[in-house]
C-alpha cells in the first residue's frame, strides 16, 4: 500500500469517502513488545479527532500506575477536549498465581466484557482500547463467537482495538487491520529490567 493508495476498489456500492468512514475493529496481536503501546497511540489520535475514548485493560493490575494511563486522563480533561474513561478489571490476574486469593478474576473479566457490550449498544465512545482482552478470550473467559458476533454488528462508527498475545483466529478474520509484532531482540534478553519511561 505506497503512499496510502489502495491495492483493490471493492464493487459494494459506496464512496470513497464512505468506505473510509466506516468503523475500523484492529487486533495488535504477536510475541513482540508495542501490542499496547500502538494501541494506545491510536487513542491519542482519536482522542485528537474528538472522539470519547474507553480503555479497558484485562490484564494490567489496577495498582500500576502507567505513563498512557496519566496521559491519557489529564487529556480527558482538556476544556473542550474529548473524554477518556480507563476501566482495569480486577487485580491484574495472568502472570502471577496467588494462592489464597478470594477474587473470581473470569467473572470479573466477564463483567468487563458485559460492560464493554453496554457501551458498544449506547455508543457511548467512539474509540475503544480492549486491552490484553485476548486472554480472557484465549481462557475461556468470554464467549470468542459472542465478542465476534458484537463487535461486527456494533452499531455506528465505534472504533475498537483489541491487543495481546495468541489471538483467536476468528477473532482476526473479522478484524480490518490484524498487526502481528514480532520480536527481533529486546533489552530482557540481555538482563535489563523494564524501565519508566520505556515499559510504563
Amino acid at each position: 500500500m505506497p503512499q496510502g493508495k489502495v491495492t483493490t476498489v471493492p464493487d459494494d456500492g459506496l464512496t470513497t469517502r464512505q468506505r473510509r468512514r466506516q468503523a475500523v475493529l484492529a487486533v495488535h496481536t504477536g510475541p513482540g513488545k508495542g501490542k499496547s503501546t500502538a494501541a494506545f497511540g491510536m487513542a491519542l489520535r482519536a482522542w485528537n479527532a474528538g472522539w470519547s475514548v474507553g480503555v479497558f485493560q484485562f490484564v494490567k493490575s489496577e495498582k500500576w500506575r502507567v505513563g498512557e494511563e496519566a496521559a491519557l486522563k489529564a487529556l480527558g480533561t482538556v476544556p473542550g477536549g474529548a473524554p477518556v474513561t480507563w476501566h482495569k478489571m480486577g487485580e491484574g490476574w495472568s502472570w502471577i498465581q496467588r494462592a489464597g486469593t478470594e477474587r473470581d478474576h473470569a467473572a470479573e473479566a466477564a463483567e468487563g466484557w458485559e460492560q464493554i457490550k453496554r457501551d458498544l449498544a449506547a455508543e457511548t465512545h467512539g474509540f475503544y482500547v480492549l486491552d490484553e482482552f485476548t486472554y480472557p478470550m484465549k481462557w475461556g473467559w468470554v464467549d470468542v463467537a459472542e465478542v465476534v458476533a458484537t463487535l461486527r454488528d456494533r452499531p455506528g462508527t465505534q472504533h475498537v482495538v483489541i491487543t495481546g498475545r495468541d489471538a483467536h483466529p476468528d477473532l482476526m478474520d473479522a478484524a480490518d487491520l490484524v498487526t502481528e509484532m514480532t520480536k527481533v531482540k529486546h533489552p530482557m534478553d540481555a538482563g535489563r529490567k523494564g524501565q519508566r519511561g520505556i515499559e510504563w
